[in-house]
């Protein structure tokens, strides 16, 4: 149960980190990767939904044996995410760096199953 709860917890403070600066840096992501953000309401509705699941993690790391229905969940956002930009990039729509940007993700993916498999 502790390394579940590790795992979590660090996932769910690491997103915070990471995602949180992106409500205030719409325009510059437009002028790195251009065109600008045409769609505000898709931006910030990814963004917002993606800390709430940061809050989800928090919330699992908080009781594992509890919330691990949850962890099901949990594992699809991140795997669901990284088949998305897998899909993106071998169709030529992403750079590899802009595709790398979810091998964090990968890692916590893995990491959400063997908690999963350890928290009976």
């Amino acid at each position: 149960m502790t390394f579940a709860k590790r795992v979590f917890t660090g996932a769910g403070i690491w997103g915070l980190a990471i995602v949180t600066p992106l409500l205030f840096a719409s325009d510059y992501i437009g002028r790195q990767y251009p065109p600008p953000v045409t769609h505000p309401d898709f931006y910030f509705g990814f963004v917002t939904v993606t800390l709430a699941w940061q809050i989800a993690f928090l919330t699992i790391g908080r009781d594992p044996v509890r919330f691990r229905p949850l962890m099901i969940a949990a594992m699809c956002e991140k795997f669901f995410y990284i088949v998305a930009m897998a899909a993106l990039w071998l169709r030529g729509a992403l750079a590899a760096g802009q595709a790398a940007v979810a091998l964090p993700d990968l890692v916590l993916g893995i990491l959400f199953v063997a908690a999963f498999v350890k928290t009976r």
